[in-house]
């Protein structure tokens, strides 16, 4: 029986150290999955806050370009389509151009100045404080400021296009029946300073001021031989006692056959564009610069940087890019599908494509982005760095 009763109490006690050891190792497995549950979840919830942050942040950032702003309801006046079309943002307000009258108006609508003249084409170019509207293939044209007309002038040539500098100097490319066509300088008071007679370069296809109206670009293309050759001729301004002396400057050409429909100078630095190359004038010679452009738009120098529209093809989104004066890309994206119009001061940039309006500044920020509820026809910065948009129903402004 002592046996016995020996054997039961160490079978008693083997069951309850089993037992002792069972909990301990049920509660450090409770404790242990423990752990890992509220690991787990602590890493879920940081990782939640954290997305949650993230949308936030992304839906703030494309509130403004979500938003639609009805332009009806912002500041200007409301007008039929069709005279929405004669209008063209200026200054403080709009000018407003017909067959038979230039007005200038204020945002309200109301006339500020207006003038009589008998255009069968007329076109109007704005250029920081002066205007100057030319009838097309007509023989006339004048040019005007915020405080009326400055001066209208016959042409003995049917005019083609007219460009203006900062200073108030203009430029009128005309036809010719005796010579491959003509360039005529004027000053901002209408005086002519001087005529250019293209009879081998070729026809004046468009011109540029430099920034300091000393110099004037001319781009010309020559078709007589077998081949397209294009030309750019370069003319100094120079104040002398009795007004202004206007010569030769220089002539560059390249061997490649191309138009250079646009031109510019970027600083002291001139720039040529055809519809898919940008070229520069380096050490005296035209050089084709190496960008990726298959379609160009638009061009416009903005603080000494260039804002190109193009696209890869037909069908293909339009990009933007911008080239900094040391010919880098400083931006390059899509920017839509449809671009309709732009326009530029010294430091903001504006693009409406699809119904949505880009503003840029020169180092290629959006610093606006606005969805639109109407068809913009064109825009202008005014004073202040006002964006003033012509659409489909009116003049609106931008703030």
């Amino acid at each position: 029986m002592e046996n016995k009763t020996d054997i039961n109490e160490k079978k008693n006690t083997n069951i309850t150290a089993d037992s002792s050891k069972e909990n301990t190792v049920s509660q450090a497995a409770i404790r242990k999955g423990l752990t890992v549950a509220v690991t787990i979840f602590a890493t879920i919830l940081i990782v939640s806050i954290a997305l949650i942050f993230v949308v936030s942040k992304k839906i703030d950032s494309m509130a403004g370009a979500d938003a639609q702003i009805k332009l009806s309801a912002q500041g200007g006046f409301s007008c039929e389509y069709s005279e929405a079309q004669k209008l063209y943002p200026y200054g403080d307000g709009v000018i407003k151009v017909t067959s038979e009258r230039i007005a200038y108006l204020t945002l309200s609508g109301s006339e500020v100045f207006s003038t009589t003249i008998s255009y069968q084409n007329p076109q109007c170019v704005t250029y920081d404080k002066y205007v100057a509207v030319f009838d097309r293939d007509g023989y006339s044209f004048t040019v005007l400021n915020q405080d009326g007309v400055l001066f209208s002038k016959p042409m003995e040539n049917p005019v083609k296009a007219v460009q203006m500098s900062d200073s108030g100097f203009i430029a009128v490319i005309s036809g010719s029946s005796e010579s491959y066509g003509e360039v005529a300088l004027f000053d901002n008071e209408g005086n002519q300073l001087a005529v250019w007679t293209s009879y081998n370069s070729g026809f004046p296809v468009c011109c540029a001021f430099n920034s300091d109206s000393t110099l004037l670009a001319v781009s010309t293309i020559n078709t007589s031989g077998a081949v397209i050759v294009p030309f750019v001729r370069v003319f100094s301004i120079t104040k002398n006692d009795k007004g202004y002396d206007v010569v030769d400057n220089a002539v560059y050409t390249t061997d490649d056959n191309v138009i250079f429909a646009s031109v510019c100078y970027v600083g002291k630095k001139l720039c040529c564009f055809t519809s898919n190359a940008l070229y520069e004038v380096q050490n005296d010679n035209l050089s084709k610069m190496n960008y990726d452009f298959s379609a160009i738009g638009f061009v416009k120098n903005v603080g000494n940087n260039l804002f190109v529209t193009y696209s890869d093809g037909i069908s293909q989104l339009n990009k933007l890019a911008i080239i900094n004066s040391s010919d880098s890309i400083i931006y390059n994206s899509n920017i839509g599908s449809k671009i309709v119009c732009v326009a530029q001061n010294g430091g903001y940039y504006a693009i409406s494509v699809d119904r949505r309006v880009f503003i840029f500044n020169t180092s290629g920020i959006i610093t606006d982005d606005y969805s639109v509820d109407e068809d913009i026809i064109r825009m202008n910065f005014l004073s202040g760095n006002k964006l003033c948009v012509v659409s489909t129903g009116g003049v609106h402004t931008l703030n």
